[in-house]
């Protein structure tokens, strides 16, 4: 079963990544465009800006998420290299289970604030609602609880991060 879940959430890291690329591949060509167009054709597109700050938003949940499954989000070690056995395990899951408490405050909130705010237009950009635009506060929080209950599921709680995901240029 546990087999099975890592799988499902491997997908849905996978599905983050390529989504996380996509918004970074479409920002850098968008905001460009909306340079050349207000200072090459002197005619500015008023599109660009707002669907990179949409974009951005996408990313920084979904890349978020990557970061927190891969060990690659900012964390303190001292205490957790300071203890061992059983301390080092309940400051593990006391670690995981306020992660968890806030991803779900994430997901909860985040839901309501996108019902609330559906039917809001956004004046920069009318085609997409408001709501939408804050549809990944409740995506981000949801996958990031999924990834938090592998994380407790396998026991995995001060683990390292994977040698593959490091860049020996960002750990110098």
């Amino acid at each position: 079963m546990l087999a099975a879940y890592s799988r499902l959430m491997d997908l849905v890291q996978r599905a983050c990544m390529i989504l996380s690329g996509f918004c970074l591949v479409v920002i850098t060509i968008i905001i460009p465009w909306g340079v050349f167009t207000r200072y090459v054709l002197g005619i500015g597109s008023s599109w660009p800006e707002p669907m990179a700050v949409l974009l951005m938003i996408w990313f920084s949940f979904l890349a978020a998420a990557i970061c927190y499954r891969e060990n690659l989000h900012i964390g303190i070690g001292i205490l957790p290299n300071a203890l061992t056995g059983w301390p080092k395990i309940l400051l593990g899951w006391l670690v995981e289970a306020l992660m968890a408490g806030t991803n779900l405050f994430i997901l909860i909130y985040g839901i309501s604030l996108v019902r609330t705010t559906w039917y809001q237009a956004i004046s920069d950009f009318p085609i997409v609602s408001a709501g939408m635009s804050y549809l990944p506060v409740p995506i981000g929080g949801a996958i990031l609880l999924l990834f938090v209950v592998e994380r407790l599921w396998r026991g995995n709680l001060f683990a390292a991060p994977d040698d593959a995901a490091l860049s020996r240029i960002s750990t110098e």
